[in-house]
């Protein structure tokens, strides 16, 4: 009983000195870090053999082992973004129940440090995958998830795809009579690929007669940006400043005449002029998911100057924001687990409601994406409130236990 006693006056002691706090500080973060880190890897791990057996499947004389290998690593970083939150929340939830199991956070608990602090120490070695992922999402993934759909592509022989690129409509005009100019139908234009240099890839144009009736096909294998043309320098409107142009390489151009008795192919060379820079196209061509966050935010002031909105885009660019927040919150989440109701079950036991919490998270988040989308809803607060409710969930799980 004495020597119980005496315990509990050193370690009350040990926690009043500052150093020892600092040494307390740095053994839990590097516990929750080295975790956090050991979970990500192997949910990442796990990914990566669960895409090379699928890959398995596609392997013919075009896509080779050597393809497919070299496929799942361009993916790779897209895995890993996935898979830190969930892994964070494992982490720290493997993390702080090992230091349970041994009787350490109780000792720390009987010497006076609160709960809120060790949550703290543990969220700052979470701090470090934030910036990870953000990292990743900046500047990996728009080229990696480029690379490995050129080789997706190559491979493709499905003749359904996947809509891409960039679709618009543009009203067509011819001078008049009078010197005017007076409606000629519109065009239907899509180009399949753009790059900021002002490179375009696969180009194709249907021009409507103002009847509706296709009257030429056009479709080009490329383009080179060539400059541009001042229209109205005294507008605000950025489409309506400057026109710009694309030479557009190895064109053919298919004349339908009336009834479709006879065509005609013509391959010749044209340009090609819209109203948005190099650097917009670029950004109308790519998908959400290709994007950096700068590029979705510079997307998403393009589409407001055109009075234009894309949900799509406007829900990337609040997930991949607002990701450092997911991440926190699930480590809030998991420091409950092993402080709140589930502090006397076993570690095994934590590890599995942790997983099932983490796919319940993600597949809560993707819910109330598909509901913004589907309802013009903000996307800012719908990816917001899953992020709030496992937030709320963890401190009060955790205040439960003050």
């Amino acid at each position: 009983m004495r020597s119980l006693f005496s315990k509990s006056v050193a370690t009350d002691q040990l926690a009043r000195v500052p150093s020892n706090l600092k040494v307390l500080s740095r053994y839990v973060k590097l516990n929750a870090l080295l975790a956090i880190i050991g979970a990500v890897l192997g949910l990442w791990a796990l990914q990566l053999v669960f895409s090379y057996l699928s890959e398995l499947d596609s392997l013919d004389d075009s896509y080779t082992m050597g393809q497919a290998i070299q496929y799942i690593f361009y993916r790779s970083p897209y895995f890993l973004e996935q898979f830190i939150p969930t892994g964070a929340l494992l982490g720290a939830v493997v993390g702080l129940g090992l230091l349970a199991n041994k009787s350490e956070l109780v000792v720390m608990r009987a010497a006076g440090v609160s709960v809120y602090r060790i949550v703290s120490w543990v969220l700052q070695p979470a701090l470090i995958f934030v910036i990870l992922a953000l990292a990743i999402n900046q500047f990996v993934l728009p080229t990696s998830n480029q690379l490995a759909k050129e080789i997706n592509d190559a491979d493709s022989k499905s003749l359904v795809t996947s809509v891409r690129g960039y679709w618009t409509v543009q009203p067509r005009f011819k001078k008049s009579e009078d010197g005017g100019t007076k409606p000629d139908g519109s065009d239907i234009l899509y180009i399949d690929y753009a790059d900021v240099k002002g490179n375009i890839g696969e180009v194709k144009r249907w021009h409507l007669d103002n009847n509706g009736n296709l009257q030429t096909a056009v479709h080009a294998e490329g383009g080179k940006y060539i400059g541009r043309e001042s229209l109205d320098t005294t507008t605000d409107k950025l489409s309506e400043q400057y026109r710009y142009d694309w030479q557009l390489n190895n064109m053919t151009e298919l004349s339908i005449n009336q009834g479709f008795e006879s065509s005609q192919a013509i391959s010749t060379s044209d340009t090609l002029s819209l109203p948005f820079a190099p650097e917009s196209v670029y950004l109308l061509t790519r998908k959400a998911e290709d994007l950096s966050l700068t590029q979705l935010y510079e997307h998403r002031q393009f589409m407001r100057q055109q009075d234009q909105r894309s949900l799509s885009h406007e829900l990337a660019f609040w997930q991949k924001l607002l990701s450092p927040l997911s991440i926190l919150s699930l480590v809030i989440v998991a420091c409950s687990f092993v402080f709140g109701s589930l502090r006397t079950h076993s570690l095994g036991l934590r590890i599995v409601v942790a997983l099932l919490f983490g796919l319940l998270f993600s597949y809560v988040q993707d819910l109330v994406g598909f509901v913004s989308l589907a309802t013009g809803f903000s996307p800012m607060l719908m990816v917001l409130l899953p992020i709030i409710g496992s937030a709320i969930l963890g401190g009060y799980l955790l205040k439960r236990q003050m």
